[in-house]
């Protein structure tokens, strides 16, 4: 029996310690895949992605750069997507922030090369420019309900340090439960400075993270125009679902407009990640939503977007967990058991 799915792609900050050696722990079989990817790093003098993967030392300051997460976390979460079991079928794809770059090529708008080069040279030019940065506040308590009061009330915090002289602060992404901000140091600074500290955590900076999806980075936009060819594009095998929550259908989508919107809008403006899960949940009602690799971070991100929207009668937390534990309805690819779910992998592959 035929399983329907929205595949969700993951953004950066999913590629840490844990994820190390995933490639080779799960992809052995797909040397043919890594090898373009890896003649590609090596032909712009940047180190592979398989020997960045199979390294024996993780270190943050190194593996959440751009330019080298980006690379592992498209090859990860694309070689995820070739992996699921045959009774799964893919009705729509989205993704969060980089992970719109990973849809578009999980949906077939892009080749696998293609994609990797549109997100090695965004995530490239992202670390070389470091614009501005980002920090996570929630805005939700740990029962999940929606907080509308509390969401406007920050939304009108950020606003009214935007306002200030030589400050910068915007809505980055709607993510689930959490804000994503950002902006320059003034901008971010005065907000850590006002509001509560959470559970120690909260607001969490986000290392080599410039201020994406605002104006600042309208020179990173630009520039990756100028080095990509909208050409790459064709249309897409399964339907879309962007960052505003706009459905790019197959054979109907204009090319010319999608590409803008990747290159332009996506860039510079707020991604409503919360949006995106929730549009694909009422018009494509799939039995699951699958996640793909590497980590696990933005699991709940999906179930508080659809918690957000009373799906199927979950309302809250305990809700999710009630229905979760009783037929799953979310799956992280990241996850060892939950993989098992929806894959055929070969458990004797390589683990190198």
């Amino acid at each position: 029996m035929t399983r329907t799915a929205v595949l969700i792609c993951p953004g950066r900050g999913t590629y840490n310690k844990p994820e190390l050696g995933y490639l080779h722990r799960h992809h052995a079989d797909k040397a043919g895949l890594f090898a373009g990817f890896d003649a590609a790093r090596a032909a712009a003098g940047q180190e592979e992605v398989t020997a960045l993967d199979g390294a024996t030392r993780f270190s943050v300051s190194k593996y959440s750069r751009g330019d080298i997460a980006s690379p592992l976390i498209y090859a990860s979460a694309l070689a995820d997507a070739q992996s699921l079991a045959d009774d799964i079928e893919v009705v729509a794809v989205t993704g969060n922030s980089m992970g719109w770059y990973i849809a578009l090529a999980v949906a077939g708008a892009l080749s696998a090369q293609d994609g990797f080069e549109l997100v090695n040279t965004m995530g490239t030019l992202m670390q070389e420019h470091l614009i501005g940065g980002q920090l996570v506040y929630p805005f939700t308590g740990d029962d999940w309900r929606p907080d509308a009061a509390r969401k406007a009330e920050l939304l009108a915090l950020v606003d009214q340090i935007n306002a200030r002289e030589s400050h910068t602060l915007a809505l980055s992404i709607d993510l689930g439960g959490m804000l994503v901000l950002a902006g320059d140091e003034a901008g971010l600074t005065a907000f850590e400075s006002v509001v509560p500290q959470i559970e120690d955590r909260f607001p969490m900076r986000l290392a080599n993270h410039a201020g994406f999806h605002t104006h600042l980075q309208a020179p990173v936009a630009a520039e990756g125009r100028d080095r990509l060819d909208g050409a790459m594009l064709t249309q897409p095998a399964v339907p879309l679902v962007d960052g505003r929550g706009a459905i790019w259908q197959p054979e109907s989508s204009d090319l010319a407009s999608l590409w803008d919107y990747t290159l332009g809008h996506q860039v510079v403006e707020s991604y409503d990640f919360t949006r995106a899960v929730q549009v694909a949940a009422q018009e494509f009602a799939p039995d699951l939503f699958i996640v793909t690799g590497p980590g696990t971070t933005l699991g709940g991100a999906v179930a508080q977007s659809l918690v957000h929207q009373d799906w199927r009668g979950m309302s809250d937390k305990a809700g999710f967990k009630l229905r979760q534990a009783s037929s799953p309805v979310l799956i992280s690819m990241g996850d060892a058991v939950q993989r098992s779910l929806v894959t055929t992998e070969n458990r004797s592959a390589k683990t190198g």
